[in-house]
């Protein structure tokens, strides 16, 4: 039983690795429009804050009952203050986040509307970030804190939000001390997947795989070979994931293995944010438990699938897990 196996993706130790954001939401409700331009005036209702970016893979982990130790950088402001609380308050083992005085704390500050509808809409988005080399100083100290940290740990699990954090000399510094220590090494690559060949295993979307492979991709046969294909391409030493949405994921393995999941079906989608990170640390979660591949895209789809009907960034909880395999008929 598929039910059986979520306990299995508690007590785990996964070091995260990768660009942490602030998620700011502020709410507000449509009242008119504005006479200056066309645009809704919103009265403002609430402010929240939400780890977002690589600081999501790790809000997931904490969630299912295992440790999530956070490694990032912020700056010496508010915003970063209000990110380490934050993952404080999910659980998180922030003790890795390294203060950069020189850049700001990344926020991705979302105008959501409220407009009598079930969910609010977001209607603008204001980021806020530096794309200015990582002093050397910090990124000394993030290898440091990375050597430190996976000394007890089960897993790396390396998010790349292209903010600068995982360079090409990191990660090759990571994989090293990865392979000496044994560590499964996962990462989510949002596309640079030549930054992470000899992984153990790596996720990308569909289009990503496709942009990579400079080919469309259509039909599940298209997604099998693309998955072997960048699975040989990278020498991944465990398998390929390439998730498609409502069509689930497709992946292949080490040993030339190719399977396609399907995705439940899943209604109300409302937002399709943090899915893949609830993705990739479901997987990374399961590999690190000893699940096989099958069982662990399974319960990746199933936990996708709670996310996408929610706004914005969201942890399932294991008795959500459950649930939805037991709603949604799976019994794989």
């Amino acid at each position: 039983m598929l039910t059986a196996l979520i306990p299995q993706l508690a007590k785990r130790k996964i070091l995260v690795v990768g660009d942490v954001i602030l998620d700011e939401y502020l709410f507000g409700r449509a009242t008119r429009m504005s006479r200056e331009a066309p645009v809704p005036v919103l009265e403002f209702e609430m402010r929240r804050h939400i780890p977002g970016g690589a600081a999501n893979p790790s809000a997931n982990i904490a969630a299912l009952g295992s440790t999530a130790i956070q490694i990032g950088m912020v700056g010496r402001d508010e915003a970063g203050r209000q990110l380490c609380d934050a993952l404080q308050a999910a659980g998180i083992d922030s003790s890795g986040v390294v203060l950069d005085p020189s850049r700001p704390t990344t926020v991705k500050t979302r105008i959501m509307a409220q407009m009598g509808l079930r969910f609010p809409q977001q209607v603008a988005r204001l980021d806020t970030l530096s794309r200015e080399p990582i002093p050397l100083a910090v990124s000394t100290q993030i290898l440091a804190n990375i050597t430190q940290a996976m000394k007890s740990c089960d897993a790396i699990l390396l998010s790349d939000y292209h903010i600068g954090l995982l360079t090409p000399e990191l990660i090759a510094a990571i994989h090293i001390k990865a392979q000496e220590s044994g560590l499964i090494l996962s990462a989510d690559a949002q596309g640079e997947l030549e930054k992470y060949a000899r992984f153990s295993l790596v996720k990308c979307n569909a289009d990503e795989a496709s942009a990579y492979l400079r080919r469309s991709l259509m039909t599940d046969a298209d997604f099998a070979a693309a998955a072997l294909d960048l699975c040989q391409q990278l020498a991944l030493t465990g398998g390929m994931f390439i998730t498609r949405g409502g069509d689930g994921i497709t992946f292949a393995t080490a040993d030339g293995q190719t399977a396609h999941v399907p995705a439940p079906a899943v209604s109300d989608v409302y937002d399709t944010v943090g899915a893949g990170d609830t993705t990739i640390a479901v997987l990374t979660l399961a590999v690190a438990a000893g699940i096989a591949y099958q069982q662990a895209a399974v319960l990746a789809n199933v936990a996708s699938g709670l996310v996408v009907r929610r706004v914005g960034n969201y942890a399932p909880s294991p008795a959500e897990l459950i649930e939805a395999i037991r709603d949604w008929g799976i019994n794989e």
